[in-house]
């Protein structure tokens, strides 16, 4: 894919030595329950190591034998740009996840403190799922560019639908697809049974609650990566730039799940901020087939832009209030309180 060998490797052991450290750092499996404070400090770590490794593209990015020194550092600067729009879009987009996860957990009544184990594995297969995506993808839009037309409009489409949703439906989980089919083919405890996917009951082995939410998030994330994978192609048509971005945004989720709480009154506007970065890629790619070339750094420009100023009135919009705790954690604390 243009890049030596070694450097995917070396990529793809960093990434899992991080998300070891990042199991570690919150604590030994079903045993810890993860507070907002701790989840805001995760979520800047998270952060400050995606803009490590921007910067890291801006100093270190293989070029290829023969290029001068001046092209070179040209070309790391216009890679370190993509880097960062790509992890923009990526992150900006991510945050309907959390709201989904939060909605799942609420359903299975998966409590706080098992919750960070799901989350771990879902991320892990969104990695491997996503670099599937992604390789498939670069390959198809290298082979056949007019490809990046349907992608386009799919993301106009996609983002004039944001400003549509009713957030108040709630969709009912148990008549899932996902859902309904797996409770067909393998028997499901009715209650969790602590932080166990899978456990034996009467000889058998049975499924947990816990192990179908992490079922419906794995499907979810790949409905959600057909909008932000070609989103991020309208920025980079670099493999190495589109997987990089995307799997850092995404590294960084479970802490920015945990710190939800905290920090979700101040997104009620960032739907309507998605759905016009959305439409604007989805026109930036229809107007590259024409050979009309908006340059990253103001497609960057834009996208902060735009996140920046839905954050900001959604805070003049919303009165602050406390944070709403799940139907699990409110049980929690009636039965400490009884």
């Amino acid at each position: 894919m243009g890049l030596p060998m070694w450097v995917w490797i070396i990529f793809y052991v960093a990434v899992l030595v991080m998300l070891i450290i990042d199991l570690k750092m919150f604590g030994r499996k079903g045993q810890h329950e993860v507070n907002v404070g701790e989840a805001l400090k995760m979520t800047a770590l998270w952060i400050a190591v995606s803009l490590v490794f921007c910067v890291g593209i801006y100093f270190f990015y293989p070029v290829a034998d023969g290029i001068t020194e001046r092209g070179a550092t040209l070309i790391r600067q216009e890679k370190a740009m993509e880097f960062l729009a790509g992890y923009l879009i990526e992150k900006s987009l991510s945050m309907d996840n959390l709201f989904v996860f939060l909605m799942l957990f609420s359903f299975f009544g998966i409590k706080r403190k098992y919750q960070h184990e799901v989350l771990f594995w879902g991320i892990f297969g969104a990695l491997v799922l996503r670099s599937i995506f992604i390789f498939a993808g670069a390959a198809v839009v290298q082979r056949f560019e007019w490809v990046l037309g349907l992608f386009g409009l799919f993301l106009i489409y996609t983002g004039g639908k944001m400003f549509f949703h009713n957030e108040d439906e709630t969709p009912d989980l148990s008549k899932n697809f996902i859902v309904r089919s797996f409770d067909k083919v393998w028997a499901v405890t009715k209650e969790l049974r602590g932080d166990k996917f899978f456990v034996i009951e009467n000889g058998k082995h049975v499924a947990t609650p816990l192990f179908v939410a992490l079922l419906v998030i794995e499907t979810t994330d790949v409905a959600f990566a057909v909008d932000s994978i070609p989103a991020v192609f309208s920025v980079s048509r670099d493999p190495f730039i589109v997987l990089t971005s995307n799997i850092f945004a995404i590294l960084g989720l479970r802490a920015l799940y945990f710190a939800l709480a905290a920090v979700a009154q101040y997104f009620k506007l960032l739907k309507y901020g998605l759905g016009v970065i959305l439409i604007f890629v989805g026109c930036k790619m229809l107007l590259g087939l024409n050979d009309i070339e908006i340059s990253t750094p103001v497609s960057l420009a834009v996208i902060i832009g735009i996140l920046a100023l839905s954050v900001i009135l959604s805070m003049k919009l919303t009165k602050p209030s406390a944070p709403q705790l799940q139907p699990s954690e409110k049980e929690e604390k009636q039965d400490t309180e009884g």
